[in-house]
């Protein structure tokens, strides 16, 4: 069963690539090797940019973690990592124990390409949204009973009654 998480992108404090501030940060989010999205670029907030953008990604059950990372566009127009940081699912729904909506804001240390840490925090809230809703239908369940009362009166207190069998046993011999 897939389920739908919404990330809301809010803000980095201190981001820098090469002890320089960055100019149009975006935020990429991948589940795994999955697909991959991404917010529109920040406002120039130099080392502090703020999206506040929400993405909705699917979220497979065998999922282990999703991927954040920080990117800038650079003079040759391509995107250069500034920093990535892997949100583990369980900080996001424990054991499928987290209630639908239940909102959870996290802080990550990013990592550069290396993975060494840098000073760069991403700021994020999460939560697990309503899957979309499965096509099913009710069986019709027979009644089990033996109708009691009038059959002309009946009403939802009387109907039916289900009697249990109770096993004759031969009373104790003293």
């Amino acid at each position: 069963m897939k389920r739908a998480l919404e990330i809301t992108l809010i803000s980095a404090e201190n981001i820098r690539l090469n002890k320089k501030p960055v100019k149009n940060a975006v935020v990429a989010v991948r589940v795994e090797s999955g697909h991959e999205c991404s917010t529109k670029p920040a406002p120039d907030r130099g080392t502090n940019p703020q999206w506040n953008e929400n993405l909705v990604v699917d979220l497979p059950p065998h999922a282990g973690f999703v991927t954040l990372e920080v990117k800038c566009r650079s003079s040759s127009g391509s995107y250069k990592l500034v920093g990535g940081a892997t949100v583990p699912v369980s900080d996001l729904d424990r054991d499928f124990g987290t209630p639908t909506g239940y909102v959870h804001f996290l802080s990550y240390r990013l990592r550069d390409s290396n993975g060494v840490r840098t000073d760069g925090i991403i700021n994020i809230s999460a939560k697990m949204a309503a899957p979309a809703p499965a096509h099913t239908y009710e069986v019709p369940q027979p009644e089990i009973g033996v109708p009691v009362g009038d059959q002309r009166k009946m009403t939802a207190a009387s109907g039916l009654v289900t009697g249990v069998p109770v096993w004759y046993t031969q009373p104790c011999r003293c």
